[in-house]
């Protein structure tokens, strides 16, 4: 990493913050023609994308995210050839156990996953299969700043028709548990609650991605991605600063442009006294979601799931029926911690061996708890498991466990423990971070936010970084 000082003024560019949209806002930059000087709080870059031994020696966990369907479909990982990036896609997209030992999974085909759907075989067949048809044009509108013309309008017409609709309501079409439950899991990735307008989006773009690309996982860990950004960066003559916090813009080199990888509220920090009334006020209006709860595990042998098809699938949505999915999502949006809490869990070993050392395994999952929250769910996450895995305990060789409060501790950006840096509403959908055309520019000279918190929203994509980078080189006529 360099971290060598540099003399004001010899930076074109100043990105402040290395996640997946810092660095791709800065290799934007780059690409221009324009020097880039990165600066990091942390002693190490990535953001979310980090992959540390938080268990035993040997034991690779990513810190935050892990599968990147986004990072598959993403206009600006798909333009460039990034060097040592290997997607591991399983046939199996994910699997939600259910009691008794049955399990819904979306495999890689509308077919494929149908065939297991029984009763709910035509409905799902009806509510993907056009979607899918339409993937590459959804994808490109979805990951659009939503205030600018789709590149394609009729299919994102169809898309947004039913993605409106909350996932309680597109789940009447289907029958069976299985399917409904499909649903809800997907659907539960918004961190809103299933009956909320908008939920059915997640749903949809999550499963029409499932098919499209898959739901990969990056071979060594995620921190691999940022690996090949800084390469990158650093051939076109970029730097890294690491470990340098920056508390106010002042503290910044002069720069032509500078790009802000940060939530609103540390853009008021940042800011201090700069910004007009009207936009400040506007800022802290900004809505932040739930937080999360994560636990990381060092295991002895795989997940001992009783259903097969989950050991097959790095991804797991485990909460039951959709009934107990919306009931635990609720809780959270009342402020209360579920008692039976949905959980997201991931198995990269499945997919990935060289995770950790052989025949071992590591395993994650995370719940939804109020923002903010200091509540120890480790106990109700390991009975979830339990519930659909017996035996899992005994597999356990070390834990590690970050509430809400530790994960903002850790990232910033993640206000409350929100990893999405914006609650997911139909109003932050649209206006995100502010109401306004120009969601990425700032009141202030030259400075832009390019973080979650701006179109298209949380997500390894990179589409907030290159959307600022643009809105940026544009008004530098470039």
């Amino acid at each position: 990493m360099n971290t060598k000082s540099t003399p004001a003024g010899a930076a074109d560019a100043v990105v402040v913050g290395s996640g997946p949209n810092g660095l791709a806002a800065a290799l934007t930059l780059a690409r221009a023609g324009l020097v880039v000087h990165v600066y990091e709080g942390a002693d190490t870059p990535g953001g979310g994308c980090r992959t540390e031994e938080l268990t035993l020696p040997g034991f690779a966990h990513d810190v935050c995210s892990t599968v990147h369907p986004l990072l598959a479909a993403s206009p600006f990982f798909t333009e460039t050839a990034l060097a040592g990036l290997s997607l591991k896609t399983p046939e199996v997209a994910f699997a939600h156990p259910l009691d008794g030992g049955q399990a819904a999974a979306v495999k890689d085909t509308i077919e494929r996953t149908a065939a297991m759907l029984g009763g709910d075989a035509r409905a799902y067949r009806r509510l993907f299969g056009p979607l899918v048809e339409d993937a590459e044009a959804i994808v490109a509108s979805v990951l659009a700043p939503l205030l600018s013309l789709p590149p394609h309008p009729l299919e994102m017409a169809r898309f947004g028709l039913r993605g409106l609709w909350p996932v309680t309501a597109l789940s009447r079409g289907f029958k069976t548990d299985r399917g409904r439950a499909l649903l809800a899991g997907l659907g539960a990735h918004s961190m809103r609650p299933l009956s909320a307008p908008g939920t059915g989006a997640f749903a949809l773009l999550l499963g029409v991605l499932a098919h499209a690309v898959g739901w990969p996982v990056v071979e060594g860990g995620s921190d691999r991605i940022v690996d090949a950004m800084l390469a990158e960066l650093r051939a076109t003559g970029g730097e890294v600063h690491s470990g340098r916090w920056i508390a106010d813009l002042d503290e910044l080199p002069r720069a032509r442009t500078t790009l802000l990888d940060v939530a609103p509220r540390n853009l008021l920090e940042l800011a201090g006294t700069r910004l007009p009334q009207r936009y400040e006020r506007a800022v802290r209006r900004f809505k932040y979601g739930p937080g999360i709860f994560k636990m990381d595990w060092a295991l002895d042998g795989p997940v001992p799931w009783q259903a097969e098809i989950c050991r097959t699938t790095p991804t797991l949505h485990i909460g039951g029926t959709l009934e107990e999915i919306a009931r635990s999502e609720a809780d959270v949006a009342a402020g209360r911690h579920s008692e039976r809490p949905f959980c997201i869990a991931v198995q990269p070993c499945v997919a990935d061996p060289t995770r950790a050392p052989a025949g071992k395994h590591t395993f994650y999952a995370y719940c939804h708890v109020p923002s903010g929250s200091s509540v120890d769910m480790s106990e109700r996450i390991e009975a979830q498991i339990e519930r659909f895995a017996p035996g899992f305990r005994d597999r356990v060789l070390a834990r590690n466990s970050v509430t809400a409060v530790d994960t903002e501790r850790h990232n910033p950006n993640y206000v409350g423990g929100d990893i999405n840096s914006g609650a997911g509403t139909l109003r932050q959908t649209v206006f995100r971070p502010t109401p306004g055309v120009h969601p990425y520019r700032t009141p202030l000279p030259g400075v832009y936010l390019c973080s979650s918190s701006t179109p298209p929203g949380g997500g390894v994509h990179g589409m907030c970084g290159q959307g600022a980078a643009r809105a940026a080189l544009s008004e530098l006529g470039l």
